[in-house]
């Protein structure tokens, strides 16, 4: 039987017990996919993190990230996350509190940059992959009235200025929905069956408002994956890094850096903020940041 090392953070907020739950197991070499799908099943948490040596020396680890049903390519809470508690274990007092390293995902490598501090960090890193539009219909979602459905919301609450439904991924594809007002943001109810239904089987579902209640938000948002075995995320860096695609589509925004702020996991109980900075040059999206913080909550061995 071997103990195998595993911590626990909440992410993209400074404060335990608010944020995206992770799970990280620091000592995965010897678990194959069947055994680490059982362990994020394990952990129940919208996803777990494996960390593996790294296939290029250069790079500080390889990891491997599933929620409690599927394995993923690419997300970003667990990036975050993972780079904080990577950063917090090589910490000596004799080097200085910001670090860079890569790590090596399904989708690339993912550059990353962490500040750390007692127990806690914040982490940036560049997007491997710059967002892109997915699907047969050209990046276009299903029809408001068919979402509106899905979502338990009128069809007039669907969309707002240029925003319509779309489709974008910058590693996995969400489907991604603007609504009009915060109010109808709290009021969406989405089920398996109706989700499946407007999106097709394995949705994940990114709702949006630009109405937020405090100026220091760009966005409020909430997401649903319940075939991913996630009825709702209380942050999802995945989906904020493809939603610089939707601004792309979207908003007028000139050459220049812009930041962007995504309140999410409010409606949970659990709420969180995202960093989202796009660089622009020549009318194209140049290159994209996720950002934000997380705290450890708990660490511990799995007898495995």
């Amino acid at each position: 039987m071997a103990a195998r090392r595993f911590a626990t953070l909440d992410v993209f907020t400074e404060h335990p017990l608010a944020g995206n739950p992770l799970a990280v197991v620091l000592d995965a070499e010897g678990l194959d996919a069947m055994a680490m799908q059982a362990i994020a099943a394990e952990f129940n948490l919208s996803e777990t993190v494996f960390v593996l040596p790294p296939d290029e020396p250069r790079h500080r680890a390889r990891l491997r990230i599933f929620t409690p049903r599927q394995e993923l390519p690419f997300a970003g809470h667990p990036t975050v996350g993972t780079a904080v508690l990577l950063a917090l274990q090589d910490k000596r007092a004799e080097i200085a509190d910001a670090v860079a390293f890569g790590l090596e995902e399904t989708v690339g490598t993912v550059p990353c940059i962490v500040e750390t501090g007692e127990g806690r960090g914040r982490a940036r890193f560049r997007l491997p992959r710059l967002p892109e539009i997915w699907g047969e219909a050209g990046g276009l979602g299903p029809e408001p009235e068919a979402v509106a459905r899905a979502l338990g919301l009128d069809p007039a609450e669907i969309g707002f200025d240029l925003h319509r439904p779309s489709r974008h991924t910058a590693g996995t594809p969400f489907d991604f929905v603007p609504v009009r007002s915060l109010a109808a943001l709290g009021r969406a109810k989405p089920s398996v069956e109706s989700l499946q239904v407007a999106f097709g089987a394995g949705a994940k579902v990114f709702l949006y408002t630009r109405e937020t209640g405090d100026p220091a938000q760009s966005f409020r948002a909430r997401m649903f994956a319940p075939a991913s075995g996630i009825p709702e995320d209380p942050a999802t860096g995945g989906a904020s890094a493809a939603f610089a695609g939707v601004l792309m589509q979207c908003e007028p925004l000139g050459d220049g850096t812009h930041d962007v702020m995504i309140a999410q996991g409010y409606e949970m109980g659990r709420p969180s903020e995202i960093a989202l900075q796009l660089v622009i040059e020549g009318g194209a999206l140049r290159g994209a940041e996720i950002g934000g913080s997380a705290v450890v909550v708990s660490r511990g061995e799995l007898l495995l």
